[in-house]
């Protein structure tokens, strides 16, 4: 399924392989149509590459907290190692995200195949997390108004046989089909929803409370707001949708074009949605135990309005968490 590639660096690249960009971010977009570089604290040159006169627009304690965070649990890097591809995880997020494989496996990030056994200690970046948070405390990027997005239900773009709950927040299969008018916001053929918000910039994270039971199916990700919403559409990438799914028989995959088997090692309750518009990325985390479920690298989600995006099967809910 079309994951696209972000610019991987190889060893020798800057410290913190795929460089944020330091233009300045905008706010995101308001619901449409919907009610309800330079050296380091400690003076080492750190390998930022900067665009000329943006520094002064991008906000540093901001960039600095990014440059320390680990792009799979999204917290500070813990005993951080660096691929043979150039990126950096916390050694215990990379191990959960490659559990059960063997020698050979893949970065989350740009999907490039690597070995474990080349992991690399990332000691100068660790320096850097440390003075990090003396400067910042621990979690404040995670706690800001940009990262933890207020989702709610377009009842607008709902299938006919879902029902909202009155505030938005939560979706479930109905017994039978509602009259509702056509309008071309509307899934007719896939019973799918949009969130109202829509993103272009910036870092935004919700969570999405999921059912387990027999029989349940659910999809829960993103969709540009482009997204095709009469008649057959394609659940991957190339149809606009990046998401992961619980089959109806138990199996857990991601969309790709073809599925991506998710080997989970728990079930996964409640499932947080990470979106770096910056970036063109989309994370899936379990928010139970903070482990990996499945990340779109960078450059995978094109430049265009993003949206919350779920599906659901019968006998199934989902919910927005506060």
């Amino acid at each position: 399924m079309g994951q696209g590639g972000g610019g991987v660096k190889k060893f020798g690249a800057p410290l913190f392989g795929t460089p944020k960009s330091w233009h300045a971010r905008q706010q995101p977009s308001s619901p449409s149509g919907c009610t309800g570089p330079g050296p380091s604290p400690g003076g080492q040159d750190l390998g930022f590459c900067a665009v000329p006169g943006a520094m002064a627009a991008e906000n540093p304690v901001e960039s600095l907290q990014e440059e320390a965070t680990c792009p799979v649990c999204l917290e500070y890097f813990t005993e951080p190692v660096t691929l043979e591809c150039g990126h950096n995880f916390c050694r215990a997020c990379i191990s959960q995200c490659w559990e059960g494989s063997d020698t050979a496996a893949s970065c989350p990030q740009c999907r490039e195949t690597v070995q474990q056994r080349n992991l690399r200690p990332n000691r100068q970046l660790a320096n850097m997390v440390e003075i990090t948070k003396r400067l910042i405390p621990r979690g404040s990027l995670l706690k800001s108004p940009r990262m933890h997005s207020n989702v709610t239900l377009d009842p607008d773009t709902a299938y006919p046989q879902l029902i909202l709950s009155e505030g938005g927040k939560s979706v479930r299969w109905g017994d039978t089909w509602q009259h509702l008018p056509n309008n071309p916001e509307r899934f007719d053929s896939w019973a799918c929803v949009l969130g109202c918000e829509g993103f272009t910039s910036g870092r935004h994270c919700w969570e999405v409370e999921v059912e387990v039971g027999v029989g349940q199916s659910w999809a829960v990700g993103v969709a540009r707001e482009s997204v095709g919403r009469k008649g057959g559409i394609s659940l991957s990438p190339e149809g606009g949708i990046w998401a992961v799914e619980r089959c109806w028989w138990g199996q857990y995959q991601a969309l790709t074009s073809p599925e991506t088997p998710l080997p989970l090692s728990r079930v996964p309750r409640r499932i947080r949605v990470c979106l770096d518009c910056d970036r063109g990325q989309v994370t899936f985390i379990d928010a139970g135990d903070e482990a990996p479920i499945f990340t779109f690298p960078p450059g995978s989600v094109p430049g265009e309005r993003i949206r919350p995006w779920l599906r659901v099967g019968g006998r199934s809910q989902l919910r927005l968490c506060p």
